[in-house]
This record gives structure tokens, sequence and C-alpha cells, in this order.
């Protein structure tokens, strides 16, 4: 049984309004701002996974490569520093959504992710990035009866793909896992996610990126993007970096590139980390595995165990400001904060007392097919990768690598791939964006109340490739 509502606001009372990564007395001191104009073979925009990956693969890739990553602000402090720190190999937002979306290459996209992953861990292995990295795998749980078909049916078919690596786990066995009265069955795969530190995870690449010679430039934002004889030339406050090629990691962020900014919208998500639990509430819910859990439901959350044993507890709200517009009074939302405890003590009711000790949000972005997209302008001297929807901590490494291959203007597996070379469907302007996306929100609370059944609007948007199911 539950606390009751008061309860709630009782919990929260000392819960700090900051990222619980980012809030930590290690975090690196920012580097100086540009101050005058800087030339190099390669400008990277954006200082969170995707900017960071972009940098050091390019290094790997030619060590000779004069490269320059400019952040607007500290480097992580958005969604690379706020996030659960689930590292997925999936590229496409999980396997159903890449099925529905590219069924010839789901194989090829499959094992494209595996590599991914496998190549995260062999990195922060080779610079020795301190960021827990916990290979546990991640469950799929199901806290209602219809759920149990859907991960039934999830697993029936990652086996007639070929796709092994995953466990089905009736209610005993979840429970076994992680205890919790509401579980009543869980799909493990067991190696497609790693647990990260996710500032330990940017702030690492940032120190491999100085290593090999990056030019880094903090509180340098970006104003504007234009040629420059045969290159490009970025501009900032007080100063411009000229660059044979640029590659654009702002995801979330207006994009230089304008004519990418309809495909990409905000959706501001939420977390709250608990303190650390002693040992006989840890004896209470078990979870010695350290696996990242997250239910199946449309509104979904997302939790997990860090390394001193506190539980990261999030997601559920999904935010969308009018107009697309990004505001700091949205990074923090006590309503959402209130729902989000009610539901944990809900599903962990012997945790009863356990105090928040952060509460934080922010925006991500999402595209109308929740995985990444990528393209190329300027006739081929800008290159972006935009529209993680969330799962970006091990998919940036990749948008990293078609960037580049896209800036070499040689054909590779990645960028003969549908999914690189074709884009989303574009959001539609306003009123009509906050209409459809108000409708989606609510029809999706609906069908989780209805045993998962789709109505007429969610089943429109899937046909028309905005089957929105998360």
């Amino acid at each position: 049984m539950a606390p009751p509502a008061t309860s709630f606001a009782s919990s929260l009372s000392d819960a700090r309004p900051v990222s619980f990564w980012l809030d930590d007395p290690a975090r690196p001191a920012p580097l100086p701002a540009l101050s005058g104009d800087e030339r190099c073979d390669l400008a990277v925009v954006g200082g969170g996974y995707s900017g960071l990956w972009t940098a050091l693969l390019a290094k790997e890739r030619d060590p000779g490569r004069d490269v320059v990553l400019i952040e607007g602000r500290e480097i992580g402090w958005a969604a690379s520093g706020r996030n659960g720190g689930f590292c997925a190999a999936s590229l496409t937002h999980g396997l159903a959504n890449g099925l529905s979306r590219w069924p010839d290459e789901i194989r090829t996209l499959e094992a494209l992710g595996e590599r991914n992953l496998d190549a995260i861990e062999r990195a922060v292995a080779t610079y020795a990035i301190d960021c827990d990295f916990r290979r546990t795998g991640a469950i799929d749980v199901a806290t209602e009866p219809h759920h149990v078909a859907e991960i039934e049916e999830a697993y029936e078919v990652a086996g007639r793909l070929g796709l092994d690596g995953s466990q089905l786990l009736d209610q005993d066995a979840m429970r076994a896992e992680v205890n919790s009265p509401t579980f009543l069955g869980g799909l493990w795969d067991r190696r497609g996610t790693a647990m990260v530190n996710p500032a330990g995870l940017v702030w690492g690449l940032k120190r491999a990126c100085l290593d090999l010679g990056v030019r880094i430039h903090e509180n340098t934002r970006a104003l504007d993007l234009a040629p420059s004889g045969t290159g490009m030339a970025v501009r900032t406050p007080r100063g411009r970096v000229f660059a044979a090629e640029v590659a654009l990691g702002t995801n979330v962020f207006p994009s230089l590139v304008r004519r990418v900014r309809p495909y990409i919208v905000p959706v501001y998500d939420y977390a709250l980390m608990t303190e650390p639990l002693s040992a006989r509430q840890l004896d209470d819910i078990g979870w010695r595995g350290g696996q990242g859990l997250g239910d199946v439901a449309n509104q979904f959350h997302y939790f997990r165990m860090t390394a001193d044993h506190r539980i990261l507890w999030g997601g559920y709200d999904a935010i969308y400001p009018y107009g697309g517009r990004l505001s700091a009074g949205l990074d923090h939302r006590r309503e959402t904060y209130l729902k989000l405890a009610e539901h944990f003590f809900r599903c962990f009711p012997q945790l009863e007392g356990v105090r928040f000790s952060h509460a934080w949000g922010g925006a991500i972005d999402t595209c109308s097919r929740f995985s990444a997209f990528f393209g190329t302008a300027h006739g081929g001297r800008v290159a972006y990768a935009a529209g993680y929807t969330g799962l970006g901590v091990g998919a940036t490494r990749f948008g990293a690598e078609v960037m580049l291959d896209l800036l070499s203007g040689r054909p590779t597996e990645r960028t003969e791939l549908e999914m690189v070379r074709g884009k989303p469907l574009p959001f539609p302007p306003e009123p009509f964006a906050w209409a459809g996306i108000g409708i989606t929100k609510w029809s999706l609370a609906r069908a989780d109340a209805q045993g998962g059944r789709r109505n007429l609007w969610l089943r429109a948007m899937d046909r028309i490739g905005l089957g929105f199911d998360s």
C-alpha cells in the first residue's frame, strides 16, 4: 500500500533542483570561450555526446585532422548530463519501432547497434573513462495483464528474426530480479544495454578529445552558419570558426540549418533520485543485477540503480511547450515531481519513508519516427544528426560515424541504409502541432487505461508513419 498523498510532498522536501549526475564536486571547470577567429579542418557545434563522439572519432580516423568544438554553455550541461544513463544498442528506439519502419534492414540495424555498443565499451576502457559502465542489460517490465502478452509477442518476434540474447521472465522470475508487487513479468535483453553515469561519460569524452588534440571552447554559442570561400564559417559572439567542414550536434536546440527545424520538437522529461538505500531496503527489493528497467506502458517510467544504491525514477509525463519554445521555466515542474513520487511508492511500497535527494528535468529532442535522422547541407560541407528521442546515450556514437561518413562523400554501409537516406515526416505548424500532440497524449493515456487498445486517432497516426508508442 502506497503512502498517503501528504507524504509525497514530504519525500521531496529536501530534493535539490539539479541533475544528480551534474551535482558532483568532480565536475571539470569550463574551458575558455572563443575569443577571436580560429581556422580548422572540422568544426563541431555542440558539446554533448553527439559533438564529442564526432570530434573523438574524427581524430581517431585522422590524427592530423585539426578539430575545433564549440559549446554554448558547459560540456554536458543539457540532455547528455541529465539523462537516465541507459546506453542502449538499439539505433531505432527499440526493435518494434525499427521493424515497423525498416523491416528489410532491421537485422543489419540490430547488428550495427550491437557493434556500436561494443565500440563504446572499448572506448570507455581505452580512454579510462570513469563512468561506472556496466553491461547489465535492461528489462521491459509488464505491469498490466495486456503487457504480458505484449512482451511475449516481442520475444517471439525477436526469435523469428534470429535475434537472441533475450530472456522472458514470468511473474516469479521477474520479482526474483526486482521485487515489486506491480510486476507481472519481464523481457530481459541481457546484453543490449549498459548502465552508465551519464555525466561521467560526457566528461570522460571531453578529456579524451583534449588528449587527442581537439580544441574545445565552452560558453561559446554558435549564432549562424554561412559559406566562406571553399568552406564554412560559424559565427559566435566573440569570433568566428572557419572550417572546411562542419558537424552539427545541436539536437534539441534550433538547428543552424533552418530546413531541419520542422523535423524536431522539444519534449520535457523529468526524473527523481532517491537517497542511498539501506541494506535492509536493498534486501526488500533485490535488484542485485543492476539492470535498467522500464515499464511497457505508453506513458512509461524508466528506472535504475546507481553505484551508491540510489534509485533514479523518471519518465511518464512528457511536456510539449506551445510553439516548441525552449524555456528554463519548464526545467522543473512540481506537479510532475509529485506524480512521479506517487508512482514510485506505488511500485515500491516497501520503501515507504525513502526521500528524494534530487529532482530535475529538461528538454530532449524528438522526431516523428523516434530515432535519429541525418543529412547534409551547403554542398556536403555540413552534416547533421538529430532526433534521438531520449535514446541518444549510445546511438549518438553511431550518429557521429554517419556524419563523418557523409562529410567524406564516400558511400559506406551506414550511408547506404534506408534509415540514413530517409527523413521523418515534419511536424505541422502551430496550432496544429499543439493540438495533435495533445490529442495523441490523451489517446495514449486512454490506451493505457483500456488494455492497450489504440483508438481511431492512434491507428490513423500509425498508418501515416506518426505511430506514437512512447
